[in-house]
C-alpha cells in the first residue's frame, strides 16, 4: 500500500449494482510525511436480509464481484469480522487482522424497511490463506505492527512483504502504534499513521 503525508486516504468504488463497493486504506507517514490508499476492488454485494453482510456472514467471489453467501457455501471465500454503519473513514477501525473492506451503499426500496440496508462497510477476513492483512504480508487494509514498507519516491512509501518476497526490499518495519509521535522510541526512523487508538506507528530502518 502506498502512503503519502499526514492525513489518511482511502479510495473507495461503487459496486456494480450500486450495492456495495470493496476498498482498502492504509496510512504510513514518514517523519514528515507519509499516506494513500491501498487497491481497490469492485464488488457488488446481494441479499434478502435486512442488513447487508451481518457479522459473521459471508461473501463469495472475487475480482470483480462479491455476494453474500452461507458460510457453509463451497462459494464462500471470506467472513465479516465486524460491520459497521456509516463511512468508513469518520467510523470505527476494523480489526488488525482484517484483510479486505467491503463499502456497502445505502439501499432504499421506500416501500420496505427490510428490503433497505444504510450505508456502511464491512471488515472482511479471508476464510483461507493468503491474509494480506497479517503482519509482514504486504496487503491488507490497515497498517499494524509488523508490517513493512519501502520509500516509493522523496515523501512517499509503500508497503511490502517483509520477508523480501515482493517487488521490492522492505526498508522499514513498524514495531510500536502510539498515540503520539513523542511516545516512539528514540530509535524511530519513520513515523507512520495506522488510525484507531494509537494513531501513530514507529517504524524502524532495516536497510
Amino acid at each position: 500500500m502506498r502512503h503519502r503525508a499526514l492525513p489518511g486516504a482511502l479510495l473507495a468504488l461503487m459496486g456494480l449494482t450500486g450495492q456495495a463497493a470493496l476498498s482498502g486504506c492504509q496510512a504510513p507517514q514518514r517523519a514528515g510525511s507519509v499516506v494513500a490508499p491501498s487497491p481497490t476492488y469492485p464488488a457488488s454485494v446481494s441479499s434478502d436480509r435486512p442488513e447487508l453482510l451481518a457479522e459473521d456472514a459471508c461473501a463469495g467471489g472475487g475480482g470483480q464481484s462479491f455476494t453474500e453467501v452461507d458460510c457453509a457455501d463451497r462459494r464462500a471465500a471470506a467472513r465479516v469480522l465486524a460491520r459497521y454503519n456509516g463511512p468508513q473513514a469518520s467510523g470505527p477501525r476494523c480489526p488488525d487482522t482484517t484483510d479486505f473492506v467491503l463499502h456497502i451503499a445505502a439501499v432504499d426500496h421506500g416501500d420496505s424497511e427490510e428490503d433497505s440496508s444504510p450505508e456502511g462497510y464491512a471488515c472482511m477476513r479471508n476464510l483461507r490463506p493468503p491474509h494480506p492483512g497479517d503482519p509482514g504480508q504486504g496487503g491488507g487494509p490497515l497498517t499494524v505492527t509488523g508490517d513493512c514498507v519501502y520509500a516509493q519516491r522523496d515523501g512517499v512509501v509503500k508497503e511490502t512483504a517483509c520477508d523480501g518476497s515482493g517487488a521490492h526490499a522492505p526498508e522499514y518495519r513498524v514495531t510500536d502504534e502510539v498515540t503520539t509521535r513523542d511516545a516512539c522510541p528514540p530509535s524511530t526512523d519513520l513515523y507512520v499513521q495506522v488510525g484507531g487508538g494509537t494513531p501513530v506507528g514507529c517504524a524502524r530502518r532495516l536497510t
